[in-house]
């Protein structure tokens, strides 16, 4: 007997799955507990649980249609003009033994690639927390107003019209992949959808509480840090599984993905402190010059020298933080309330990051080698490796996933708003957590009392007691009903 089929090689599936574990943290906990710190803290339980449940759907989705309608067989007739006839796959389950015990392949792409040497199963495993960690980002537009019920359903029509669609067209062997577009893991695809998609949601769902808007403080900084750190260090699942190999590619993407991160962080804090509004650096900068970095380097990693992580982390981290402090205050930026400002470090920044590709991709930089292991088979080039053509390639993709994620985004809300409020009533978005959840994630001691002594001890002598009886959020108000300062949000 032996373990496993002739065409699998151990260390290739493993680092697949490693890497696929690692891109599923950034999503649980990271993204639950960076965007946990980062909201008021009567949001934090509605925004971690957005988090865990938009992940649950994507993953139930994925395997019943949507991964084969981004990696599997194109649906339209071969007779289709142009790029309607490779738009997006054929949807089906891949949940059967068969499915998931088969030797990996994306149909489109078998031609041009070596033969993947793990099961279908690792394959669709390491896309679907790709694909999940997608609405995870753009929930950072919507945060704050969002009704519950309606994310529920957005975000499993979302992923199946928008996602799968751009997921195809790019990675899955559709029109701009056969065009030579390049995206290394995901600054189109994810970032750029992400950022467009919110920013589009945001607009349709209208902004938060006035004086929500005007008090956004983040509740927890060192909850952000937390959060921070695992979606850096997890992005080294993100960019260095995304050649599928364990080889020196991946390798090279994931030193690019740091020291890119490493450049764009610094130089977000030296604009900080050179024009910055307090002149100073501050912490909530450096984590927004970090996020830059991993997103502008996403599309790029393992087409690029290590020079051109550097520029590529410079640059981009440049053209944020002027998005982010003077754009932000210019139509339509300054009209729509992007609470995380998801438009500026995921959509501005991949957008930058697949252009600056065109630029500095490197035909030095290995992807696929010859037989003989030494000469170069497959690798990128840029405009100034002698391929100006690149850039306008990349153009062309960004416009499409653009203007379909806008669109699609725009009519998906839309529809919904046909028979549900998309916006939680103004009455309910005053409590949050409280009246959406009937929890809180820093509960008062007097909410959280287990019987009447504890809370008859915690009040000065001639006030009423608060009882442990009935939901938190009774009780809450319970306690400041009876003028408990401690039980002030």
């Amino acid at each position: 007997m032996i373990p496993y089929p002739s065409w699998l090689n151990s260390g290739d599936n493993t680092w697949q799955l490693v890497a696929a574990t690692l891109v599923g943290l950034m999503s649980l906990p990271g993204i639950a507990v960076l965007y946990g710190g980062l909201v008021q803290r009567k949001w934090v339980v509605n925004t971690m649980l957005m988090a865990f449940t938009a992940f649950s759907l994507v993953l139930v989705c994925w395997v019943l249609w949507e991964f084969k309608m981004g990696f599997g067989q194109s649906w339209a007739p071969s007779s289709w003009w142009g790029i309607f006839g490779s738009f997006i796959g054929k949807p089906g389950p891949i949940t059967g033994s068969h499915a998931e015990m088969q030797q990996a392949n994306i149909p489109l792409l078998s031609s041009g690639m070596p033969a993947f040497r793990f099961p279908q199963t690792t394959l669709a495993y390491f896309q679907f927390v790709f694909a999940a960690i997608t609405p995870l980002l753009f929930l950072g537009s919507v945060i704050g107003r969002m009704s519950f019920k309606v994310w529920l359903l957005f975000v499993p029509l979302w992923s199946t019209i928008v996602y799968s669609v751009d997921a195809f067209l790019l990675w899955g062997g559709g029109w701009w992949a056969q065009k030579g577009a390049l995206d290394y893991s995901g600054g189109y695809v994810i970032h750029l959808s992400a950022g467009v998609s919110g920013f589009v949601a945001a607009a349709v769902i209208g902004p938060r509480l006035a004086r929500d808007r005007s008090h956004a403080v983040p509740n927890n900084l060192p909850m952000i840090a937390v959060g921070a750190g695992i979606l850096w260090l997890g992005w080294n699942g993100f960019n260095g599984g995304d050649m599928y190999f364990g080889g020196q590619n991946a390798a090279a993407a994931v030193l690019n993905t740091n020291l890119a991160t490493a450049v764009a962080l610094l130089t977000w804090l030296i604009w900080d402190m050179l024009a910055g509004p307090q002149r100073k650096p501050t912490f909530l900068g450096a984590i927004n010059g970090m996020i830059t970095g991993l997103v502008a380097i996403t599309p790029a990693a393992g087409f690029v020298t290590g020079y051109g992580a550097i520029f590529i982390g410079l640059i981009s981290s440049t053209i944020v933080w002027f998005a982010w402090n003077k754009l932000s205050k210019v139509w339509p930026f300054n009209r729509v309330d992007d609470a995380l400002g998801v438009i500026y470090t995921h959509g501005i920044a991949g957008l930058s990051g697949g252009l600056l590709v065109g630029v500095f991709a490197s035909s030095a930089m290995a992807v696929y080698y010859g037989k003989d292991g030494k000469s170069i088979a497959v690798s990128a080039s840029g405009w100034l490796d002698g391929n100006p053509q690149q850039l306008w390639k990349q153009a062309g993709a960004a416009a499409t996933v653009i203007v379909w994620s806008a669109v699609m985004t725009f009519l998906i809300l839309k529809f919904l708003g046909l028979f549900m409020k998309l916006r939680a009533p103004d009455e309910v978005l005053e409590s949050g957590d409280l009246a959406i959840h009937d929890e809180e994630a820093y509960p008062t001691e007097t909410a959280v009392a287990v019987g009447v002594g504890a809370a008859a001890e915690a009040k000065p002598a001639g006030a009423t007691a608060v009882t442990a009886t009935g939901s938190p959020g009774e009780r809450v108000e319970a306690a400041r009903r009876s003028g408990d300062p401690g039980s002030t949000a």
